[in-house]
């Protein structure tokens, strides 16, 4: 009987661990460090030019408008925001949201994930927002399934099917392109007057 309730015990006490486990992961997909969820109510008020300069600030951005790079990222996240705003999604999901956008983005430029290990993350972690509630005593998930298919087809529409681009973004230095090509260009001299196009006449001389 004692060893029967020692393993009956040491049963619950793993399923208890997995269990606390899966709700530290499941915190863990719900918000961006950068943008927690209490923060977002207030930048739901702001217009698009105010966001804009919220999230320069938040991202460190100082150069986005001279820096290819820091302009195509900011834009990615204002563009977000705003999706989720006009999506009418809660301050969670909104948070949630932009830290979805955030991750997939990070495993281009930190881990070079190709395309389909990155939509393997993000099915993972939409698995998890449409299964998990957003507290103990909500039972409702984080998104339910019209949500899901609405964050699904813009991130569709707005990175994977840009995910080329995205690559060449954070291994291809623009500005060290830009600067390095060399062009020849032939200019077309003549010592003699030219004759004038017939259509840079005058119509009254034309027809004289």
């Amino acid at each position: 009987m004692s060893a029967g309730a020692t393993r009956r015990e040491k049963t619950d006490k793993a399923k208890v661990k997995d269990s606390n486990l899966e709700k530290e992961e499941t915190v863990f997909l719900l918000q961006w460090d950068a943008l927690p969820h209490q923060q977002i109510p207030e930048l739901l008020h702001r217009s698009g030019n105010e966001l804009q300069a919220e999230l320069k600030e938040i991202l460190g951005f100082r150069n986005y408008q001279t820096c290819m790079k820091e302009a195509a990222l900011l834009d990615y996240y204002v563009c977000g925001f705003w999706w989720a705003k006009e999506a009418n999604f809660t301050p969670i999901q909104i948070s949630f949201t932009m830290a979805v956008l955030h991750m997939l983005l990070n495993n281009i430029r930190e881990k070079q994930m190709v395309l389909v290990e990155n939509l393997m993350e993000f099915a993972k972690a939409l698995g998890a927002a449409c299964c998990c509630s957003t507290s103990e005593t909500d039972t409702t998930s984080l998104l339910d399934k019209e949500d899901a298919m609405a964050l699904i087809s813009y991130i569709r529409n707005s990175l994977f099917q840009k995910y080329t681009l995205y690559e060449l973004l954070f291994t291809t230095s623009r500005e060290e392109l830009l600067t390095g090509m060399e062009r020849t260009i032939e200019v077309f001299s003549c010592q003699d007057a030219l004759t004038p196009l017939e259509e840079g006449i005058s119509t009254h001389i034309c027809l004289q």
